[in-house]
């Protein structure tokens, strides 16, 4: 028996153990979903907005206390504060200390919700037909209140975890992640951060039922440039050939125009393979085949590149998305500045894709600067773990049902991508089912469904246990 067989079946009779205690152990969750309500509905009423007035700090000390009602000791719980905003890591030490920690990820803060706009005010939750509405219910107050329950349950049935857990929540997340990048540091010898704030399960538009449920294995990195053209200027009434409004049109014209090199990944492999079993139109489906097969497919890369759902999964993009220029009406303008945001695939550095703009602008009096560049960093994508996809796959299945799972890579950027960059596999994995129409992060009147939480804190519990086991 070789040494895969044996990993594969110990893991499998750690699963099976799992399984069993979870399922005696479902009775008890009835109290456990309160308790997730009650501490999101708390954790939602804090504006942790940054700026004036930010209660990150209160969220962090709201879910210090869940845990020291939960059994952990306050040498086991830190709260960090940092310019207006704080951290927050809480320990449960396993007993094998050699072993890297298994951490859980998520942030405390939100985006500005202002009263005015919202149906209900964004900072008093409610539960109304069956969703949690407040700023924070699906990014990602919810789902932090359901893992730190989860782990409060898991305490309260006995287990012990053989390596350590950690609970490491940032303040800054939505906006200078510098306690998300302070974090990641300070856990650099952990062995796997599950990602609450990542993918997540989805369901049928009719029938409300779990449809399937993705994780999270990569994200794009981040990047705005901003471009500035200059010039002398003069007046309107004698015009010449550098005029900086023009020569910034055609700049942002060559490079809307602009398609960066078809890519694969396993991730994306996983994404597309899986996606197009489900996908209804048969002719998309079979393009997204094609792509798998090839990815220089001149066809199937033209049909995905005209999907706006799938051009940003198939490699980079870099959009114009911000123009300013001209200081009156009757003058030659003399500056012109743009924005150009770019979604860049795991593997390629920000400065590799801004010498391709340059290139492509074909601009000889065009400056190029890199916005708030200290935000991102670049990562790669976390591998294709088959023990991850194992145990991932159990804990839905034993939770939800079966069902496809399917692997996802985001275009936008969470706290994975420090982790991911220290080369730390960051996964994320939610345990929310809910509809893609009710889908509300960062908009108004954000909800979540609330009718699945006893099964998340089981998808939550298996999972925990298997990866703290391992």
């Amino acid at each position: 028996m070789n040494a895969v067989t044996q990993r594969c079946i110990k893991a499998f009779m750690i699963l099976s153990l799992i399984a069993a205690s979870s399922v005696s152990a479902a009775e008890g969750l009835a109290d456990a979903e309160k308790k997730v309500l009650a501490l999101a509905k708390a954790a939602i009423s804090l504006r942790s907005v940054r700026g004036e007035d930010n209660q990150t700090q209160a969220v962090a000390v709201l879910f210090r206390d869940a845990l020291l009602d939960g059994g952990w000791s306050s040498e086991d719980i830190e709260i960090v504060p940092l310019e207006d905003t704080a951290y927050f890591i809480a320990t449960w030490p396993g007993t094998d200390p050699s072993l890297g920690p298994i951490v859980i990820s998520a942030h405390m803060d939100v985006v500005e919700a202002k009263r005015e706009d919202w149906e209900r005010d964004p900072f008093q939750p409610v539960v109304e037909n069956g969703y949690l509405y407040g700023r924070g219910a699906s990014d990602t107050k919810f789902d932090a209140a359901q893992a730190l329950i989860a782990l409060i349950e898991l305490r309260r049935q006995g287990f012990t975890p053989r390596r350590t857990i950690k609970a490491a929540f940032s303040g800054d997340e939505e906006t200078t992640m510098h306690s998300s990048k302070l974090i990641a540091d300070r856990l650099r010898h952990a062995a796997l951060v599950l990602n609450v704030d990542g993918a997540a399960g989805v369901l049928d538009e009719e029938t409300g039922q779990p449809s399937y449920w993705s994780w999270q294995g990569a994200e794009k990195t981040y990047a705005d440039f901003e471009l500035v053209i200059t010039n002398p200027g003069g007046h309107s009434s004698a015009p010449r050939a550098d005029n900086a409004i023009a020569q910034m049109s055609g700049v942002l014209a060559r490079i809307a125009k602009h398609r960066f090199k078809p890519e694969l990944n396993d991730i994306t492999r996983d994404y597309l393979t899986q996606s197009a079993d489900l996908e209804p139109d048969l002719e998309k489906a079979a393009m997204m085949r094609a792509f798998v097969q090839n990815p220089v497919n001149p066809e199937a890369v033209a049909a995905l590149r005209n999907d706006p759902a799938l051009i940003g999964v198939i490699g980079t993009t870099c959009v114009p998305t911000m123009v300013d220029g001209g200081h009156a009406r009757n003058a030659l303008p003399q500056r012109v500045t743009a924005i150009v945001n770019c979604r860049i695939f795991p593997g390629h550095e920000k400065a590799e894709i801004a010498s391709e703009l340059r290139q492509v602008a074909a601009q000889t009096r065009l400056e190029m600067f890199e916005v708030d560049a200290d935000f991102v960093v670049t990562a790669p994508a976390s591998p294709f773990d088959e023990r991850f996809v194992g145990a991932v796959t159990q804990a839905i299945g034993l939770a939800f049902g079966d069902m496809p799972i399917i692997a996802s890579q985001a275009s936008g950027a969470t706290d994975s991508m420090w982790y991911r960059a220290l080369g730390i596999p960051s996964y994320g994995a939610s345990g929310t089912f809910l509809k893609m129409s009710d889908d509300y992060s960062h908009g108004l009147n954000e909800r979540v469904p609330t009718g699945h939480i006893q099964a998340s804190l089981l998808y939550y519990t298996t999972l925990l246990a298997a990866l703290a086991s391992d």
